[in-house]
């Protein structure tokens, strides 16, 4: 298995966002019987509750932008 980069703890806002998109999305289709605000609401809610629980969500560093250049830069 190769070397990855290390796991970051996820801040609330991040869970938030992730499971916000999880409410409105199925994969890149668009789920119309959950709107915005309301997906925007659960997910807040679900984000306190698992800090209260004590999770602790995981995950990985942002990965550079792909480039179409040919040549390597460091």
């Amino acid at each position: 298995m190769p070397e990855s980069a290390p796991l970051l703890p996820a801040t609330a806002e991040e869970i938030a966002e992730s499971l916000s998109f999880a409410l409105r999305y199925d994969g890149r289709r668009r789920v119309h019987h959950a709107d915005e605000a309301m997906a925007r609401i659960t997910a807040e809610r679900l984000v306190r509750h698992l800090e209260r629980s004590g999770y602790v969500l995981m995950r990985r560093p942002e990965a550079a932008p792909p480039s179409a250049s040919r040549h390597h830069r460091p």
